[in-house]
């Protein structure tokens, strides 16, 4: 494959939402879209909304979808090059120490002048910071996929300014400049994504080298398709109604309403509880799934029967038999 050559699963924005579609995400116009330019520009997607929503899970599926390698590099407080582009084996340096010096008499001895002798010495230096010797992390690793990567750089908000200028530097070019080495340029440029929970606002020179994406809460169509092939054995009838139920949570008075990840996990434990359809008593006992702060869950256990009974007019009723 070559720099220009563009895989089917990127050839169109149709073929990316399908391409999707095969490995279970259910991708919007505008996710495509932007994968689709991303492709193309050879920029990186910079993927922003609430924590749940699916920013990961893009990275993973394109990755699922293109038989792509999927380099992850988590952000953190205190991330730098070391951890982000290459660090050199120190363990593996030592014990070539350990060997270069019960060699160095030898050389010494075998050397007809001082000058020779520094020349040998010099040559076994410069193998330290070799090829051999250098652990590729992510960034760099992203580089030399020669089959294509999907480079995804999670939580970018959680690290330090630094850390974005040393992005920048990275991705102008999609190349990496090694002192000791040299430049190593990408054989084929990566499809970068980043994601950020809104932690922190980002630097605008970041901003302006990424394309734009914002993932927020799904409406409720999108929100049955992504349970239709998530959880495929819930009836239609109940998903409707699960549906239903969430989105009217989110419109409540809380402070973490349930994200699309939270949907997934409490329709599959109503798989696991064996329910046929909705009721308050099912709600109560598994209303932990979907919110995850107690003060959430105190404040809405008023309002749960009159949730439960528009969740479950909200749903049509479908006749025996139809899944």
């Amino acid at each position: 494959m070559t720099p220009h050559t563009t895989p089917p699963g990127l050839a169109s924005i149709e073929a990316i939402t399908t391409a999707l579609a095969e490995v279970g995400y259910i991708s919007t116009r505008a996710i495509s879209t932007a994968l689709y330019l991303a492709h193309h520009l050879r920029k990186p997607v910079l993927i922003e909304g609430p924590a749940g929503v699916g920013k990961t899970d893009l990275a993973v599926s394109i990755a699922k979808a293109l038989s792509y390698a999927l380099l992850r590099m988590p952000c953190y407080e205190g991330l730098d090059d070391s951890k982000a582009l290459y660090e050199w084996k120190y363990g593996k340096q030592l014990l070539y120490t350990q060997i270069l010096k019960e060699k160095i008499g030898q050389l010494v001895d075998t050397s007809d002048s001082l000058q020779d002798a520094f020349g040998k010495l010099v040559g076994f230096q410069d193998l330290f910071f070799s090829r051999e010797f250098l652990e590729p992390r992510p960034l760099l690793q992203a580089m030399e996929q020669a089959g294509g990567s999907v480079l995804l750089i999670d939580e970018i908000d959680k690290s330090e300014e630094s850390f974005e200028a040393l992005l920048l530097e990275v991705l102008a070019d999609y190349q990496v400049t090694i002192p000791e080495i040299g430049t190593i340029r990408a054989q084929v440029p990566p499809l970068v994504i980043l994601t950020s929970n809104n932690t922190r606002e980002l630097g605008d020179a970041l901003k302006r080298r990424c394309l734009h994406l914002h993932i927020g809460f799904p409406d409720a169509e999108l929100e049955r398709q992504v349970l239709r092939a998530r959880v495929p054995q819930i009836n239609d009838q109940l998903r409707g109604q699960l549906v239903a139920f969430v989105q009217s949570l989110r419109n409540e008075n809380i402070r973490k309403p349930p994200s699309m990840a939270e949907t997934v996990d409490w329709a599959r434990t109503v798989v696991l509880l064996h329910a046929p359809l909705l009721d308050e008593s099912l709600v109560r006992d598994t209303l932990s799934v979907l919110l995850k702060r107690e003060s959430d869950i105190q404040e809405v256990q008023g309002r749960l029967g009159a949730l439960t009974q528009a969740a479950r007019a909200a749903s049509p009723v479908v006749p025996t038999g139809v899944a």
